[in-house]
């Protein structure tokens, strides 16, 4: 294989098995600076999860209506990726919203224990989900899923770039990730998030890339006012509130 294409499979793997629990190859090499290269591959692992929720929900609604499937494909899409994202949600809530100043936000939020902002956070962002997925027809919700993961996945690599991690790094989680994407990185993964847009109606498409983008700011600049950058947490919660929303955008023209 080329250098330059094993390169890019080496990181493909590393950025599945930094992002999910599916199983990859064994690596006996790694560098931990694999996982800033391989920031570009983000978007597309979130949209493998995204069409893997995608069949478990299309598959769901052959047997069960109402909001069986969508409460089975949401819940497929936390297994997958061992609620990753949803456990920054919590922490970042909890800090953000317990703490009195910057050190002490970021010290609840590497408490492990969840507190009430966290619980709240992840009822309403699962909740609102499930609610917006049940409402879908199968095949839209289906696209729906590929396109809000990889969405998802691309906001949280854009704050990568653009804020300053401010965790310890000696003691920052798996998912803390101090290192910066870069800009080729950046535009690549937001490249790679766009494309099933294109399976959707425009005015839906835009909508969702629209609040998905807000959402995803939004979090990241009270990120930045209260703890001055972000944390593997604040990734996590970006993510969480890009992927709601552009679920959200998308079938917010159904009805």
């Amino acid at each position: 294989m080329d250098v330059g294409l094993a390169r890019e499979w080496r990181l493909f793997w590393c950025a599945v098995g930094f992002l999910t629990r599916l199983p990859t190859p064994a690596s006996h090499d790694f560098d931990p600076d694999w996982i800033g290269r391989s920031t570009r591959w983000f978007s597309l692992v979130g949209q493998i999860v995204g069409a893997l929720a995608a069949a478990v929900f299309l598959a769901a609604g052959r047997f069960w209506g109402g909001a069986a499937p969508a409460v089975l494909a949401v819940g497929a899409g936390v297994w997958i990726t061992g609620a990753f994202h949803e456990d920054g949600l919590a922490d970042t809530a909890d800090g953000l919203g317990g703490g009195t100043t910057p050190a002490a936000r970021l010290q609840i939020m590497k408490d492990s224990r969840i507190g009430t902002y966290g619980v709240v956070a992840l009822i309403m962002v699962v909740g609102l989900r499930v609610a917006v997925l049940a409402i879908m027809p199968p095949w839209r919700g289906a696209v729906a899923l590929v396109a809000a993961h990889g969405l998802g996945r691309a906001a949280a690599v854009a704050a990568m770039a653009t804020q300053p991690y401010v965790g310890a790094a000696a003691r920052a989680k798996a998912g803390a990730s101090p290192q910066e994407p870069g800009r080729a990185n950046v535009l690549f993964a937001g490249l790679v998030a766009l494309w099933p847009f294109t399976l959707m109606p425009l005015h839906s498409a835009v909508l969702s890339i629209g609040l998905a983008a807000a959402a995803a700011a939004v979090i990241a600049l009270f990120a930045q006012r209260l703890i001055g950058g972000r944390t593997g947490d604040t990734l996590g919660a970006v993510e969480q509130a890009a992927e709601t929303a552009a679920l959200l955008g998308a079938a917010a023209l159904l009805l």
